[in-house]
């Protein structure tokens, strides 16, 4: 085993070429917001910062994020500061240092097409007018990132109050078993990578 100076050196170039994952999470700031079914990605965050022991204590401009290691692998964990439709300044901030490519990004979101308490992890794809994500293709100038859905069911009036509004207590346990599973599947992506989680987890 190498020790001294050089060993030094061989254990910090083997540091700087290990990759670092980015896994954001997307939702709106601020205790207003806390809890409410668009909040679904910063809920699953937290529960993999928990896992982590990580602290979510570097408060960017655009986004709060924090570093440590999972599952043996290194990563950054993000809550953007800024409201949905503009996370793409939030990505574009956490990612500054990190190096890798859009290949090193998992964006987690909630989804009204989905029904609730399911989960579905895609490879790639485009925003389906989710102004989020456009914000992010432009951001990473690409649409080849890794995306994981937390589906919370369509309602039968309008949405914007419904996504904006709080899971029920018939709601919450089917709620927080999505987001644990979302959160499963979020470690697999960074263990085994995007097919193996879409194998086993959608």
């Amino acid at each position: 085993m190498r020790s001294g100076l050089l060993g030094r050196l061989v254990r910090r170039r083997t540091t700087e070429r290990e990759a670092t994952l980015v896994i954001v999470g997307l939702g709106n700031p601020g205790p207003k917001y806390a809890g409410t079914r668009h909040n679904a990605g910063f809920m699953c965050i937290d529960q993999l910062a928990e896992r982590a022991g990580i602290s979510l204590n570097d408060k960017r401009r655009a986004a709060q994020l924090g570093e440590g290691r999972l599952s043996g692998k290194r990563i950054v964990l993000v809550k953007p500061r800024t409201f949905m439709n503009v996370s793409g300044e939030a990505v574009r901030s956490a990612r500054a240092g990190c190096g890798g490519g859009a290949a090193s990004v998992l964006i987690v979101r909630d989804d009204l097409a989905l029904p609730r308490g399911r989960i579905r992890m895609r490879a790639s794809g485009g925003s389906g007018g989710h102004n989020g994500l456009n914000s992010i293709n432009a951001a990473l100038g690409t649409q080849d990132y890794a995306r994981l859905r937390i589906g919370i069911g369509r309602p039968q009036g309008e949405t914007v109050g419904y996504v904006l509004g709080a899971f029920t207590a018939e709601e919450a346990p089917e709620a927080e078993s999505a987001i644990t599973r979302a959160a499963d599947a979020a470690e697999a992506w960074l263990t085994q990578g995007v097919n193996y989680a879409m194998d086993n987890f959608n």
